[in-house]
């Protein structure tokens, strides 16, 4: 892929995205993840999204990649042991501890791309109790400012108060894609039409 990894443009001084790059990039993302989820005869469980296993096309157009720990559910199955771990920080909860994978796995992986993808901070910089999602979630409603990534944020007036709103409604998403409860984790069609939603949303500015 000529323009290499979203991890690369996220985190290189060399390389800028702006909101709309970061939302259509995150969109093409859950497009995939819908497609494996919902899309396949059987569904496809990827194991490990993050920034670094996303690829860029020629046209900036985010290709999922890295398919090594994939797991394939079988008739009936909605979910299946590994020993295998996915990369720390990106993994969910009963995937880390008991072994547990399902479409839901990948539903909290992609919630944490998408909160770094508009912060600009990756899961494993926090300490302690304190997590990525936890700091993100106090900034909502009233704090977005505080945790979006300011070179994103180019407008001014009313143009920059709609980026904040389109940040807060991104970050809704990404919170409900990556509760604790499997059960109640966003699926990934829901997630394609949120954003999709947002998107139409931020081009009206």
């Amino acid at each position: 892929m000529p323009n290499g990894s979203l991890d690369k443009y996220l985190y290189s001084h060399n390389y800028f995205l702006d909101i709309t790059q970061r939302l259509s990039l995150t969109l093409d993302v859950a497009c995939v993840l819908e497609y494996l989820h919902h899309g396949c005869s059987s569904p496809v469980i990827h194991c490990d999204e993050k920034p670094s296993n996303v690829l860029l096309d020629e046209d900036m157009v985010s290709h999922l990649s890295d398919f090594g720990i994939s797991k394939l559910l079988g008739e009936d199955e909605s979910d299946l042991y590994t020993k295998t771990l996915a990369t720390l920080g990106y993994i969910a909860p009963e995937f880390r501890l008991d072994g547990l994978v399902s479409t839901k796995c990948d539903v909290y992986s992609y919630g944490i791309v998408l909160l770094e993808m508009f912060t600009r901070r990756k899961p494993n910089e926090f300490e302690g109790n304190l997590s990525l999602k936890q700091w993100v979630s106090y900034s909502i409603p009233d704090a977005v400012m505080d945790v979006a990534d300011a070179n994103m944020l180019t407008s001014t007036g009313n143009c920059l108060k709609k980026e904040l709103n389109v940040v807060a409604s991104i970050i809704k998403v990404g919170l409900g894609c990556c509760n604790e409860s499997p059960a109640r984790r966003t699926n990934m069609k829901d997630v394609v039409g949120m954003l999709q939603k947002i998107k139409n949303q931020l081009l009206t500015c």
